[in-house]
């Protein structure tokens, strides 16, 4: 599975924590947001919920893991993109009943508030839950069949309440869109294979192209 890290300006500080906790699953990560190194500008959570999404649409990555102080910010700012199913997680229980009910693709974290003595521990536990077990299976398990149908309806509805992310990149406010494009490390693995989204990953381009 490949996995995005995402962490935006104000929680740089936990971006080590998160990548330790990652190191024991079979996981290709792409550290695409913020850490501790210095970086030409910031990340606030509107960049990497467009980021993100960005790169699950593309599919460079099939997770995303993100988070702000709170995580509603992330959050919210994901989920304003087709094809994103993101849970806010900040428990392990959480994690567990997201993973087996939800079947999503994303988590947004709350890596500021409440990150306290033993915040490390939560956050590897909470990674169990969602790289350590099977997802979609259903809770209980005589609502999985009405689950996976929820799930499904879901999807629909996202693709019928959503432009195409093609035209959400040429929509995007230039300042955003320059600010993730040029993110150290971004425009070089969206520069890769298409992977069947020929249309967006021309329409990435040709901002790039215009910096």
């Amino acid at each position: 599975m490949k996995v995005a890290v995402c962490n935006e300006v104000s929680t740089r500080v936990r971006n080590s924590d998160i990548l330790r906790s990652l190191e024991k699953y079979d996981l290709e990560v792409f550290n695409v947001g913020m850490s501790e190194t210095d970086t030409p500008s910031e990340l606030t959570y509107i960049h990497t919920g467009f980021l993100s999404a960005l790169l699950l649409k593309l599919k460079k990555v099939d997770y995303a893991i993100g988070g702000c102080g709170t995580g509603i910010g992330y959050l919210n700012s994901v989920l304003q993109y087709p094809g994103v199913v993101c849970g806010h997680i900040l428990s392990p229980l959480d994690a567990w009943l997201f993973s087996e009910i939800n079947h999503g693709n994303c988590i947004a974290l709350a890596l500021n508030q409440g990150y306290g003595w033993a915040a490390e521990k939560n956050l590897q536990y909470i990674f169990e839950q969602i790289f350590g077990v099977k997802h979609g299976l259903g809770y209980p398990k005589h609502r999985a069949e009405s689950q996976a149908a929820s799930r499904k309806t879901m999807s629909d509805l996202s693709a019928m309440t959503h432009i195409g992310f093609a035209d959400i990149v040429q929509k995007m406010p230039s300042d955003i869109l320059e600010t993730v494009l040029s993110f150290p490390g971004v425009g070089e693995l969206i520069d890769s294979e298409a992977n069947g989204v020929e249309a967006l990953k021309a329409s990435i381009l040709r901002q790039l192209g215009q910096r």
